[in-house]
Protein backbone atom coordinates (compact mmCIF):
# COMPACT_ATOMS: atom_id res chain seq x y z
CA UNK A 1 0.00 0.00 0.00
CA UNK A 2 1.19 3.54 -0.65
CA UNK A 3 1.96 5.91 2.20
CA UNK A 4 -1.46 7.54 2.51
CA UNK A 5 -3.44 4.29 2.49
CA UNK A 6 -0.91 2.62 4.80
CA UNK A 7 -1.33 5.46 7.31
CA UNK A 8 -5.11 5.31 7.01
CA UNK A 9 -5.08 1.55 7.55
CA UNK A 10 -2.78 1.86 10.59
CA UNK A 11 -5.43 4.03 12.23
CA UNK A 12 -8.09 1.34 11.75
CA UNK A 13 -6.12 -1.90 12.03
CA UNK A 14 -6.35 -1.94 15.81
CA UNK A 15 -10.16 -1.93 15.72
CA UNK A 16 -11.33 -5.56 15.66
CA UNK A 17 -14.81 -4.58 14.44
CA UNK A 18 -13.41 -3.59 11.06
CA UNK A 19 -13.08 -7.27 10.12
CA UNK A 20 -16.65 -7.98 11.17
CA UNK A 21 -17.83 -5.09 8.97
CA UNK A 22 -15.68 -6.23 6.03
CA UNK A 23 -16.96 -9.81 6.32
CA UNK A 24 -20.60 -8.75 6.41
CA UNK A 25 -19.97 -6.28 3.60
CA UNK A 26 -18.38 -9.00 1.48
CA UNK A 27 -21.38 -11.27 2.02
CA UNK A 28 -23.88 -8.52 1.19
CA UNK A 29 -21.89 -7.74 -1.94
CA UNK A 30 -22.02 -11.43 -2.82
CA UNK A 31 -25.80 -11.46 -2.39
CA UNK A 32 -26.08 -8.45 -4.69
CA UNK A 33 -23.87 -10.11 -7.31
CA UNK A 34 -25.87 -13.35 -7.16
CA UNK A 35 -29.11 -11.38 -7.51
CA UNK A 36 -27.68 -9.56 -10.53
CA UNK A 37 -26.93 -12.94 -12.11
CA UNK A 38 -30.49 -14.21 -11.49
CA UNK A 39 -29.57 -16.33 -8.42
CA UNK A 40 -26.93 -18.32 -10.31
CA UNK A 41 -25.47 -21.00 -8.00
CA UNK A 42 -21.96 -20.26 -9.25
CA UNK A 43 -22.22 -16.71 -7.86
CA UNK A 44 -22.33 -18.09 -4.32
CA UNK A 45 -22.27 -15.20 -1.80
CA UNK A 46 -20.28 -17.20 0.77
CA UNK A 47 -17.56 -17.91 -1.80
CA UNK A 48 -17.52 -14.26 -2.88
CA UNK A 49 -17.23 -13.10 0.74
CA UNK A 50 -14.37 -15.55 1.39
CA UNK A 51 -12.45 -14.35 -1.67
CA UNK A 52 -13.03 -10.71 -0.70
CA UNK A 53 -11.78 -11.24 2.85
CA UNK A 54 -8.78 -13.25 1.62
CA UNK A 55 -7.86 -10.42 -0.73
CA UNK A 56 -8.13 -7.90 2.12
CA UNK A 57 -5.98 -10.04 4.45
CA UNK A 58 -3.27 -10.50 1.82
CA UNK A 59 -3.31 -6.86 0.74
CA UNK A 60 -2.95 -5.60 4.32
CA UNK A 61 -0.65 -8.35 5.58
CA UNK A 62 -3.08 -9.14 8.39
CA UNK A 63 -2.65 -12.53 10.13
CA UNK A 64 -5.65 -14.82 10.47
CA UNK A 65 -5.63 -14.58 14.27
CA UNK A 66 -6.15 -10.82 14.06
CA UNK A 67 -9.00 -11.30 11.61
CA UNK A 68 -10.66 -13.97 13.75
CA UNK A 69 -10.48 -11.75 16.84
CA UNK A 70 -12.73 -9.28 15.08
CA UNK A 71 -15.02 -11.64 13.16
CA UNK A 72 -15.48 -14.36 15.77
CA UNK A 73 -19.06 -13.22 16.44
CA UNK A 74 -19.97 -14.68 13.03
CA UNK A 75 -18.32 -17.95 14.07
CA UNK A 76 -20.46 -17.93 17.21
CA UNK A 77 -23.61 -17.55 15.10
CA UNK A 78 -22.90 -20.76 13.15
CA UNK A 79 -24.60 -22.78 15.88
CA UNK A 80 -27.80 -20.69 16.13
CA UNK A 81 -28.00 -20.49 12.33
CA UNK A 82 -27.92 -24.29 12.10
CA UNK A 83 -30.55 -24.62 14.82
CA UNK A 84 -32.79 -22.16 12.95
CA UNK A 85 -33.21 -24.83 10.27
CA UNK A 86 -35.47 -26.59 12.79
CA UNK A 87 -38.31 -24.22 11.89
CA UNK A 88 -39.10 -25.74 8.47
CA UNK A 89 -38.36 -29.15 9.98
CA UNK A 90 -41.12 -28.66 12.56
CA UNK A 91 -43.60 -27.45 9.94
CA UNK A 92 -42.97 -30.51 7.76
CA UNK A 93 -42.58 -33.11 10.52
CA UNK A 94 -45.46 -35.29 9.25
CA UNK A 95 -43.89 -35.51 5.78
CA UNK A 96 -40.50 -36.45 7.23
CA UNK A 97 -42.12 -39.07 9.46
CA UNK A 98 -43.78 -40.63 6.43
CA UNK A 99 -40.36 -40.94 4.74
CA UNK A 100 -38.41 -41.88 7.85
CA UNK A 101 -37.17 -45.29 6.67
CA UNK A 102 -35.74 -44.04 3.37
CA UNK A 103 -34.31 -40.96 5.08
CA UNK A 104 -32.54 -43.12 7.66
CA UNK A 105 -30.99 -45.37 5.03
CA UNK A 106 -29.82 -42.40 2.96
CA UNK A 107 -28.34 -40.71 6.02
CA UNK A 108 -26.39 -43.79 7.05
CA UNK A 109 -25.08 -44.37 3.53
CA UNK A 110 -24.19 -40.71 3.04
CA UNK A 111 -22.48 -40.29 6.40
CA UNK A 112 -20.43 -43.49 6.19
CA UNK A 113 -19.58 -42.83 2.54
CA UNK A 114 -18.31 -39.32 3.29
CA UNK A 115 -16.09 -40.54 6.13
CA UNK A 116 -14.57 -43.47 4.25
CA UNK A 117 -14.13 -41.63 0.95
CA UNK A 118 -12.46 -38.65 2.66
CA UNK A 119 -9.87 -40.80 4.40
CA UNK A 120 -9.34 -42.95 1.29
CA UNK A 121 -8.69 -39.92 -0.95
CA UNK A 122 -5.99 -38.62 1.40
CA UNK A 123 -4.25 -42.01 1.52
CA UNK A 124 -4.43 -42.48 -2.25
CA UNK A 125 -2.84 -39.04 -2.69
CA UNK A 126 -0.13 -39.82 -0.13
CA UNK A 127 -1.35 -37.41 2.54
CA UNK A 128 -0.44 -37.59 6.22
CA UNK A 129 -2.37 -39.35 8.97
CA UNK A 130 -3.41 -36.02 10.52
CA UNK A 131 -4.83 -34.78 7.20
CA UNK A 132 -6.75 -38.04 6.76
CA UNK A 133 -8.30 -37.61 10.21
CA UNK A 134 -9.14 -34.00 9.31
CA UNK A 135 -10.98 -35.18 6.18
CA UNK A 136 -13.14 -37.74 7.99
CA UNK A 137 -15.76 -35.29 9.39
CA UNK A 138 -15.62 -32.85 6.45
CA UNK A 139 -19.27 -33.31 5.38
CA UNK A 140 -20.92 -32.00 8.56
CA UNK A 141 -21.63 -28.45 9.66
CA UNK A 142 -18.47 -26.57 10.64
CA UNK A 143 -18.80 -26.42 14.48
CA UNK A 144 -19.42 -30.19 14.70
CA UNK A 145 -16.71 -30.95 12.13
CA UNK A 146 -14.12 -29.00 14.12
CA UNK A 147 -15.09 -30.65 17.41
CA UNK A 148 -14.96 -34.16 15.94
CA UNK A 149 -11.64 -33.45 14.21
CA UNK A 150 -10.09 -32.25 17.47
CA UNK A 151 -11.41 -35.31 19.32
CA UNK A 152 -9.81 -37.83 16.94
CA UNK A 153 -6.49 -36.02 16.47
CA UNK A 154 -7.14 -34.11 13.25
CA UNK A 155 -6.48 -30.47 12.46
CA UNK A 156 -9.66 -28.49 13.31
CA UNK A 157 -8.74 -25.44 11.22
CA UNK A 158 -8.12 -27.63 8.16
CA UNK A 159 -11.38 -29.49 8.79
CA UNK A 160 -13.26 -26.18 8.98
CA UNK A 161 -11.80 -25.13 5.63
CA UNK A 162 -12.74 -28.47 4.05
CA UNK A 163 -16.27 -28.32 5.48
CA UNK A 164 -16.82 -24.80 4.11
CA UNK A 165 -15.32 -25.72 0.74
CA UNK A 166 -17.49 -28.84 0.55
CA UNK A 167 -20.58 -26.82 1.39
CA UNK A 168 -19.81 -24.27 -1.33
CA UNK A 169 -19.22 -27.00 -3.92
CA UNK A 170 -22.47 -28.74 -2.95
CA UNK A 171 -24.38 -25.43 -3.16
CA UNK A 172 -22.93 -24.66 -6.59
CA UNK A 173 -23.08 -28.09 -8.22
CA UNK A 174 -25.47 -30.20 -6.12
CA UNK A 175 -28.74 -29.41 -7.90
CA UNK A 176 -27.06 -29.60 -11.29
CA UNK A 177 -25.64 -33.06 -10.56
CA UNK A 178 -28.98 -34.34 -9.27
CA UNK A 179 -30.64 -32.86 -12.37
CA UNK A 180 -28.33 -34.97 -14.56
CA UNK A 181 -29.97 -38.02 -12.96
CA UNK A 182 -33.47 -36.53 -13.34
CA UNK A 183 -33.84 -36.10 -9.56
CA UNK A 184 -36.07 -33.08 -9.05
CA UNK A 185 -37.92 -34.04 -5.85
CA UNK A 186 -37.25 -31.37 -3.22
CA UNK A 187 -37.11 -34.03 -0.51
CA UNK A 188 -34.13 -35.70 -2.20
CA UNK A 189 -32.47 -32.40 -3.07
CA UNK A 190 -32.83 -31.09 0.48
CA UNK A 191 -31.53 -34.25 2.13
CA UNK A 192 -28.59 -34.46 -0.27
CA UNK A 193 -27.68 -30.83 0.44
CA UNK A 194 -27.83 -31.36 4.19
CA UNK A 195 -25.76 -34.54 4.14
CA UNK A 196 -23.17 -33.54 1.54
CA UNK A 197 -22.90 -29.82 1.98
CA UNK A 198 -23.77 -29.00 5.60
CA UNK A 199 -25.22 -25.58 6.40
CA UNK A 200 -24.09 -23.68 3.29
CA UNK A 201 -25.79 -26.03 0.82
CA UNK A 202 -28.78 -26.41 3.15
CA UNK A 203 -29.23 -22.63 3.21
CA UNK A 204 -29.07 -22.60 -0.59
CA UNK A 205 -31.96 -25.09 -0.75
CA UNK A 206 -33.88 -23.43 2.10
CA UNK A 207 -34.05 -20.19 0.14
CA UNK A 208 -35.83 -21.99 -2.70
CA UNK A 209 -38.29 -24.46 -1.18
CA UNK A 210 -39.62 -25.10 2.34
CA UNK A 211 -39.96 -28.86 1.85
CA UNK A 212 -36.36 -28.95 0.69
CA UNK A 213 -35.41 -26.85 3.71
CA UNK A 214 -37.04 -29.35 6.07
CA UNK A 215 -35.18 -32.32 4.60
CA UNK A 216 -31.95 -30.29 4.47
CA UNK A 217 -32.39 -29.60 8.19
CA UNK A 218 -32.80 -33.28 9.04
CA UNK A 219 -29.77 -33.99 6.86
CA UNK A 220 -27.58 -31.44 8.65
CA UNK A 221 -28.68 -32.45 12.14
CA UNK A 222 -28.67 -36.23 11.80
CA UNK A 223 -25.53 -36.31 9.68
CA UNK A 224 -23.78 -34.31 12.40
CA UNK A 225 -24.93 -36.80 15.03
CA UNK A 226 -24.01 -39.86 12.95
CA UNK A 227 -20.60 -38.45 12.05
CA UNK A 228 -19.85 -37.64 15.69
CA UNK A 229 -20.60 -41.29 16.52
CA UNK A 230 -19.08 -42.99 13.47
CA UNK A 231 -15.77 -41.11 13.09
CA UNK A 232 -14.33 -42.12 16.53
CA UNK A 233 -15.52 -45.71 15.89
CA UNK A 234 -13.94 -45.72 12.42
CA UNK A 235 -10.66 -44.31 13.80
CA UNK A 236 -10.60 -46.92 16.57
CA UNK A 237 -11.12 -49.76 14.07
CA UNK A 238 -8.58 -48.20 11.69
CA UNK A 239 -5.90 -48.14 14.38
Amino acid sequence: MNGFWAHLWSLQAGNPLIWLVLTLGGYLAGRAIQSAFHQAPTANPVLIAILAVMAALVATGTPYRTYFAGAQFIHFLLGPATIALAMPLARNFALIKANLKSVGMALLAGSAGAIISGVAIVHICGGSHAVALSMAPKAVTTPIAMAVSKQVGGLPDLTASLAILGGIIAAIAGQRILGMFAISDWRAQGLAAGVAGSGIAAAHIAARNETGAAFAAIGVGMNGLLTALLVPLFVALWH
